[in-house]
């Protein structure tokens, strides 16, 4: 299998069977829990940088990494479903030696992928964040089924050109729309430049609907499960999938819901919008 063939400024690369994966590590490295944090669809470890930072200056501990294909890890064996990257991440955690307590924070698509590692891996995690998340029930929206496809048909698209230098142009405009500083700001369009980043994260948003169906036959998240959904005010969505986003907080008896006003899909990760992330997991700390 061929390796990614880049050198991160950030983080390390860690072997987990033949193939590496670059993860970013913050915080006091024997502080628990572990606060795990999943990058959405086209995303990396970079976009979690001001978050890490708020955690470290608590004295908390994180991790953040690039999923198989994506950013500086190397490829993974098709198809990058939710199967395949939960496994891939519990590998990850075993090379390191990290057992658990875990907390899994997940932004937009990753709600998909932690139902799955929830699921498989219940009794270490005590405790999930869904920022500005969607769900395995999503997709059972009209509205949303036809958005999730145009966006499959996207990137189709994006398979066929990231090979010609489609990705470096784009990645001057829209590289980094969170909104980070100094390093990770220019690792962050540095990666979305690159050909394979393109074409496995397109390979990830491929696999959508088989992800969603994987995460709806896992079930929902124990109601006894603390869950935070910190949603982005800015982004308008239709009530009955407001309505599908927030459930999870709804269902767990410790539950916590907040809509941050004036933050974007995007924003809501950076500098000015983070504070209310490390609230809701403070929530999931406290209650797990």
């Amino acid at each position: 299998m061929a390796k990614a063939g880049f050198h991160p400024t950030r983080g390390q690369l860690v072997d987990i069977g033949g193939r590496r994966l670059r993860m970013v590590r913050a915080g006091p490295q024997a502080a628990e829990p572990l606060i795990l944090l999943e990058c959405g669809a086209f995303g990396c470890a970079a976009d979690w940088a001001v978050v890490q930072q708020r955690l470290a200056d608590k004295g908390l501990r994180s991790l953040a990494y690039d999923r198989a294909g994506l950013g500086y890890s190397d490829p993974g064996p098709k198809p990058r479903d939710g199967r395949a990257i939960a496994a891939d991440l519990e590998a990850l955690l075993r090379h390191l030696g990290e057992e658990g307590p875990l907390i899994v924070v997940g932004h937009s698509m990753a709600g998909l992928m932690l139902r799955i590692f929830v699921g498989r891996n219940r009794e270490r995690v005590s405790g999930v964040v869904l920022v500005d998340a969607v769900t395995p029930e999503t997709i059972n929206a009209p509205a949303a089924a036809r958005a999730i496809n145009g966006f499959r048909r996207a990137m189709k698209l994006v398979n066929r050109w990231a090979g010609i230098g489609f990705m470096k142009p784009f990645a001057l405009v829209v590289g980094d729309k969170i909104g980070l500083e100094g390093e990770a700001s220019t690792e962050k369009r540095r990666i979305y430049g690159l050909a394979s980043h393109a074409r496995w994260s397109a390979e990830e948003v491929l696999h959508w609907s088989a992800t969603s169906a994987q995460g709806r036959e896992i079930g929902h998240y124990h109601p006894d499960l603390p869950v935070a959904v910190v949603n982005a005010g800015g982004t308008r969505l239709p009530q009955r999938l407001k309505t599908i986003q927030n459930a999870p907080a709804h269902a767990s008896t410790r539950g916590y819901l907040a809509n941050i006003v004036g933050a974007n899909h995007s924003t809501l990760l950076g500098k000015r919008f983070a504070d209310p992330i490390i609230v809701g997991i403070e929530h999931v700390m406290a209650e797990g």
